[in-house]
């Protein structure tokens, strides 16, 4: 993750949507620090990629997520979270 780059502009349109987002943000993180369960993460990259990744979410911060071994991934790159 460290090599991908991210879009400047948000990749949800509506507000509605981006406070869905961070609600699922901070559920992910409740899976992760309570359950230690993973999720796949839906996000884009700057050149317009989807991309998924399975991971832990450890703190969820004001612009972005911190992921398992300390990798970071913006908020407004997630497209949405697949819990299981």
């Amino acid at each position: 993750m460290p090599t991908l780059h991210f879009p400047h502009e948000d990749v949800l349109a509506t507000a509605e949507e981006r406070k869905l987002r961070r609600f699922d943000a901070d559920r992910a993180c409740a899976l992760g620090n309570n359950e230690h369960g993973k999720l796949d993460i839906y996000f884009q990259t700057a050149d317009g990629q989807t991309k998924r990744v399975q991971t832990t979410v450890w703190a969820v911060h004001e612009s972005y997520l911190t992921l398992k071994a300390g990798a970071t991934l913006p908020l407004h790159a997630i497209i949405g979270f697949d819990f299981y």
